[in-house]
Order: C-alpha cells, then structure tokens, then sequence
C-alpha cells in the first residue's frame, strides 16, 4: 500500500524546477487522485 493510495493531491509545481505534470505521473503511478495541477514561476 501507497503513501499516496486513495489520497486526493493538489500539485504546485515550478518552472525552474520540477514541472506540474511530471509531479502528475509520478503520483499517478503510487495511486494518488490528483485534483489540480500547476506550474508557476516563483521569482
């Protein structure tokens, strides 16, 4: 069982970093239900 298994996940992710949609996949995979997804620029 995931961490993440049935959890629902806001994802903020960065432009410089690490994007929204790549956060996406990764939790996708350990079972999370993601409700919202971003990618901002933090300056």
């Amino acid at each position: 069982m995931s961490l993440f298994e049935n959890r629902k996940v806001v994802v903020i992710g960065d432009r410089d970093g690490i994007p929204g949609p790549a956060i996406d996949e990764c939790l996708k995979t350990a079972g999370a239900n993601i409700v919202f997804s971003s990618t901002e620029c933090f300056v």
